[in-house]
């Protein structure tokens, strides 16, 4: 609009209606640019934008996994007793399992107590009696049930005065299963279903025991296996393995550890917890076996690796009272994490020397 302004203005014509007309023209033209635009209607504002976080999943107690179907099953955690002389192998169940505790007792064999929460097993054992050790290893999971086959009358009393609830196997016959081609003492197994129908009034999970995350808890020491030599019925060397990302379970450096179905023990987490053991004051066995005992609370404490993602953390472990859970942290006191997964917790006698390879 200025330059046709300016040209009007150089064409120079007589004055008098020619300049007055260029004025008046020139002032429509302003009067024009200056103007309001047309109305429009006003613009309605954006409706506000929400954001929806959606809950976290939850994780099965014992494990750190996410629960199956999406919810934690409201059962207590339930142990089954497992043998493991060489007699009762190969086990079943044990790899249906949230945690395995393995425990020395008279000698020098060991046993499992399997804890179960999250997964259903329709074959565990075979089950075998109680140990007062039981005690001690499944105090901290709240009230959590114990299913074994008999036991000695002071070790079934002390059960019975504790948060344990204890499920007999063999006071009635209904609560076993007897699998083709096994013999006594190792022929009596069961599976979760028998043992949560004893109690099906208990509902309420057990609390965590560990703390568990994906990331590495700092800097640890490379290893390929760890050797665990309880006795010579129950040499154990867990075999690091990259591509499953777990540790598998060997007897003797050599001989895998089979389950009935054809699976081999393994898990991505194996904690060492050195125990301070004492024997008596019962008698356990016809061969005159003393009662093992561990000193596991209250106000107990002592050393501990933490092995796994193929790395080993140096660890120290304490625990308060019967209920407390066991504590597994480092130099700086500071819980020490574990992989999402199964766990095994190897109760070893500080007496026994255990060796892991870079």
């Amino acid at each position: 609009m200025k330059n046709h302004v300016a040209h009007r203005t150089r064409a120079r014509r007589p004055l008098a209606w020619g300049a007055l007309a260029s004025v008046g023209i020139a002032g429509l033209i302003l009067s024009a640019c200056s103007s309001n635009p047309p109305h429009k209607a006003a613009l309605k504002p954006d409706p506000p934008t929400t954001t929806t976080t959606a809950a976290p999943k939850p994780s099965c107690p014992l494990t750190g996994l996410p629960a199956p179907n999406g919810s934690v099953p409201a059962r207590p955690a339930m142990a089954v007793k497992i043998d493991n002389y060489p007699n009762g192998r190969p086990q079943a169940g044990l790899d249906k399992a949230d945690i395995v505790f393995e425990e020395p007792v008279e000698g020098g064999i060991t046993r499992y107590a399997a804890v179960f929460q999250c997964q259903d097993a329709a074959l565990i054992g075979p089950a075998r009696s109680a140990r007062n050790i039981d005690i001690g290893i499944l105090g901290q999971l709240g009230n959590p049930l114990e299913a074994h086959v008999g036991g000695i009358n002071p070790v079934i009393a002390n059960i019975d005065a504790s948060p344990i609830g204890d499920v007999n196997l063999g006071a009635s016959d209904s609560l076993m299963i007897h699998p083709a081609g096994r013999v006594p003492p190792d022929a009596d197994f069961t599976s979760t279903a028998l043992v949560y129908g004893t109690h099906p009034t208990m509902n309420t999970p057990p609390q965590p025991l560990f703390t568990y995350s994906t990331t590495l808890p700092g800097a640890g020491s490379p290893v390929s296996n760890v050797n665990i030599p309880f006795s010579g019925t129950s040499n154990v060397t867990w075999h690091w393995n990259a591509t499953t990302n777990t540790f598998q379970r060997f007897y003797n450096g050599l001989q895998p550890d089979m389950l009935v179905d054809g699976a081999q023990n393994q898990t991505p987490n194996v904690v060492v917890q050195y125990v301070q053991i004492s024997y008596g004051p019962w008698v356990e066995n016809s061969q005159g076996g003393l009662e093992v005992q561990a000193d596991l609370y209250p106000n107990a404490s002592g050393a501990a690796m933490i092995y796994r993602n193929g790395q080993a953390f140096q660890a120290t472990w304490h625990r308060g009272d019967l209920g407390s859970p066991t504590q597994f942290v480092n130099a700086f006191g500071v819980a020490i994490p574990l992989e999402p997964g199964t766990t095994w917790v190897e109760l070893v006698p500080s007496s026994v020397n255990v060796t892991s390879t870079p």
